[in-house]
Protein backbone atom coordinates (compact mmCIF):
# COMPACT_ATOMS: atom_id res chain seq x y z
CA UNK A 1 0.00 0.00 0.00
CA UNK A 2 1.31 3.45 -0.90
CA UNK A 3 2.55 5.61 1.92
CA UNK A 4 3.23 8.90 0.12
CA UNK A 5 1.21 11.09 -2.24
CA UNK A 6 3.93 10.83 -4.94
CA UNK A 7 3.12 7.12 -5.19
CA UNK A 8 -0.55 7.67 -6.09
CA UNK A 9 -0.69 11.10 -7.73
CA UNK A 10 -1.04 11.75 -11.42
CA UNK A 11 2.21 13.49 -12.32
CA UNK A 12 2.18 16.62 -14.43
CA UNK A 13 -0.32 19.42 -14.36
CA UNK A 14 -2.72 20.69 -16.96
CA UNK A 15 -3.11 24.39 -16.29
CA UNK A 16 -4.81 27.47 -17.68
CA UNK A 17 -4.11 31.15 -17.11
CA UNK A 18 -6.53 32.98 -14.81
CA UNK A 19 -7.78 35.02 -17.78
CA UNK A 20 -8.45 31.98 -19.99
CA UNK A 21 -12.08 31.72 -21.06
CA UNK A 22 -14.23 28.86 -19.85
CA UNK A 23 -14.42 27.66 -23.46
CA UNK A 24 -10.61 27.43 -23.58
CA UNK A 25 -10.57 25.52 -20.29
CA UNK A 26 -13.35 23.16 -21.39
CA UNK A 27 -11.65 22.46 -24.70
CA UNK A 28 -8.42 21.65 -22.87
CA UNK A 29 -10.28 19.31 -20.51
CA UNK A 30 -11.84 17.55 -23.48
CA UNK A 31 -8.52 17.25 -25.33
CA UNK A 32 -6.78 15.88 -22.24
CA UNK A 33 -9.75 13.69 -21.18
CA UNK A 34 -9.81 15.20 -17.70
CA UNK A 35 -12.40 16.87 -15.50
CA UNK A 36 -10.29 19.60 -13.96
CA UNK A 37 -7.45 22.02 -14.60
CA UNK A 38 -5.24 24.04 -12.33
CA UNK A 39 -5.63 27.79 -12.69
CA UNK A 40 -2.12 29.16 -12.43
CA UNK A 41 -0.46 32.54 -12.61
CA UNK A 42 3.06 31.63 -13.68
CA UNK A 43 4.06 28.79 -11.38
CA UNK A 44 1.63 29.75 -8.62
CA UNK A 45 -1.61 27.81 -8.18
CA UNK A 46 -4.45 30.29 -7.77
CA UNK A 47 -7.36 27.90 -8.19
CA UNK A 48 -8.80 24.65 -9.45
CA UNK A 49 -11.45 24.66 -12.16
CA UNK A 50 -13.64 21.62 -12.70
CA UNK A 51 -16.15 20.74 -15.37
CA UNK A 52 -18.75 20.96 -12.61
CA UNK A 53 -17.64 24.52 -11.77
CA UNK A 54 -18.15 25.52 -15.41
CA UNK A 55 -21.60 23.94 -15.48
CA UNK A 56 -22.96 25.14 -12.14
CA UNK A 57 -21.19 28.46 -11.61
CA UNK A 58 -21.36 29.76 -15.16
CA UNK A 59 -23.57 27.93 -17.68
CA UNK A 60 -26.44 27.33 -15.24
CA UNK A 61 -26.33 31.03 -14.34
CA UNK A 62 -26.58 32.04 -17.99
CA UNK A 63 -23.01 33.38 -18.18
CA UNK A 64 -21.24 33.48 -21.53
CA UNK A 65 -18.44 30.88 -21.40
CA UNK A 66 -16.60 32.80 -24.13
CA UNK A 67 -16.26 35.88 -21.94
CA UNK A 68 -16.12 34.50 -18.39
CA UNK A 69 -12.62 33.76 -17.11
CA UNK A 70 -11.41 30.60 -15.43
CA UNK A 71 -10.50 32.61 -12.35
CA UNK A 72 -14.06 33.95 -12.06
CA UNK A 73 -15.59 30.51 -11.43
CA UNK A 74 -12.74 28.36 -10.13
CA UNK A 75 -12.31 27.38 -6.51
CA UNK A 76 -9.72 29.92 -5.37
CA UNK A 77 -6.79 29.20 -3.08
CA UNK A 78 -7.30 25.43 -3.17
CA UNK A 79 -6.11 23.13 -0.48
CA UNK A 80 -2.88 21.54 -1.70
CA UNK A 81 -0.75 18.61 -0.70
CA UNK A 82 2.94 17.85 -1.19
CA UNK A 83 4.36 14.79 -2.93
CA UNK A 84 6.14 13.77 0.27
CA UNK A 85 2.99 14.07 2.40
CA UNK A 86 1.44 10.86 3.60
CA UNK A 87 -1.55 9.46 1.71
CA UNK A 88 -3.49 9.53 4.98
CA UNK A 89 -2.96 13.31 5.13
CA UNK A 90 -4.39 13.70 1.61
CA UNK A 91 -7.41 11.60 2.58
CA UNK A 92 -7.91 13.75 5.68
CA UNK A 93 -7.70 16.99 3.68
CA UNK A 94 -10.23 15.72 1.14
CA UNK A 95 -12.58 14.71 3.91
CA UNK A 96 -12.15 17.89 5.98
CA UNK A 97 -12.56 20.23 3.00
CA UNK A 98 -15.10 18.12 1.04
CA UNK A 99 -12.99 18.11 -2.14
CA UNK A 100 -12.35 15.33 -4.65
CA UNK A 101 -9.04 16.58 -6.08
CA UNK A 102 -5.92 18.15 -4.61
CA UNK A 103 -3.14 19.83 -6.54
CA UNK A 104 0.23 18.42 -5.57
CA UNK A 105 2.70 21.25 -5.02
CA UNK A 106 6.45 21.06 -4.42
CA UNK A 107 8.57 24.13 -3.71
CA UNK A 108 5.58 26.31 -4.62
CA UNK A 109 5.15 24.73 -8.08
CA UNK A 110 2.33 22.38 -9.12
CA UNK A 111 3.73 18.93 -9.98
CA UNK A 112 0.62 16.76 -10.14
CA UNK A 113 -2.90 16.05 -8.99
CA UNK A 114 -4.28 13.46 -6.62
CA UNK A 115 -7.94 12.55 -6.85
CA UNK A 116 -10.42 10.62 -4.81
CA UNK A 117 -10.30 8.00 -7.55
CA UNK A 118 -6.50 7.71 -7.28
CA UNK A 119 -6.85 7.08 -3.57
CA UNK A 120 -9.70 4.61 -4.03
CA UNK A 121 -7.65 2.57 -6.50
CA UNK A 122 -4.75 2.52 -4.05
CA UNK A 123 -6.62 1.85 -0.83
CA UNK A 124 -9.33 -0.54 -2.04
CA UNK A 125 -8.71 -1.73 -5.61
CA UNK A 126 -11.85 -3.90 -5.51
CA UNK A 127 -14.20 -1.06 -4.55
CA UNK A 128 -16.86 0.27 -6.90
CA UNK A 129 -15.21 3.71 -6.83
CA UNK A 130 -11.89 2.19 -7.90
CA UNK A 131 -13.63 0.32 -10.74
CA UNK A 132 -15.34 3.49 -11.91
CA UNK A 133 -12.13 5.51 -11.65
CA UNK A 134 -10.24 3.00 -13.81
CA UNK A 135 -12.92 2.84 -16.49
CA UNK A 136 -12.60 4.91 -19.62
CA UNK A 137 -15.43 7.42 -20.07
CA UNK A 138 -17.75 6.92 -23.04
CA UNK A 139 -15.64 7.38 -26.13
CA UNK A 140 -12.51 7.91 -24.06
CA UNK A 141 -9.27 6.04 -24.16
CA UNK A 142 -8.02 6.01 -20.61
CA UNK A 143 -8.76 6.36 -16.89
CA UNK A 144 -9.78 9.62 -15.32
CA UNK A 145 -9.61 10.70 -11.70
Amino acid sequence: MAEYVREVMTPGVVAVRPDASLVEAAQLMRAQDIGDVVVAHGDQVVGVLTDRDITLRAVAEGADPLTVSAQAVCTPNPVVVGPDDEVAAAVGLMRDHAVRRLPVVQDGRPVGMVSLGDLAIEQDPASALADISRAAPDGGTGPTG
